[in-house]
């Protein structure tokens, strides 16, 4: 697993890119899941499999709920109708878009 991730969370108010990584979606902003990061190694491919696991499929309502302090990890995710606490590192495998599905 790497400690990489898209970048900060953007500031509220600012305009979303068409998809961004969910580590980078300001909490409670309404999105869907658009897709997941192909793993560049086993233990993301861990990490993807977990994740697919546990809900977080294209299409799928998901929101930052909450984030911990101080450095904002871990992420308080809902996806769904489930809520689950993500390292900002596993976030990023998750990629996101504002609003609900077309």
């Amino acid at each position: 697993m790497t400690e990489e991730s898209s970048g900060p969370a953007l500031a509220p108010g600012t305009a979303l890119p068409a998809t961004t990584g969910l580590d980078r979606l300001p909490r409670q902003v309404h999105a869907h899941v658009t897709a997941l990061q192909p793993a560049r190694n086993e233990q993301e491919r861990a990490v993807i499999q977990r994740l697919m696991e546990i809900g977080f499929l294209p299409g799928e309502p998901v929101r930052v709920v909450a984030s911990g302090f101080p450095g904002g990890d871990p992420l308080a995710v809902r996806v769904g109708q489930a809520t689950f606490a993500l390292r900002r590192h596993e976030a990023a495998l998750v990629h996101v878009q504002a609003g609900a599905p077309a």
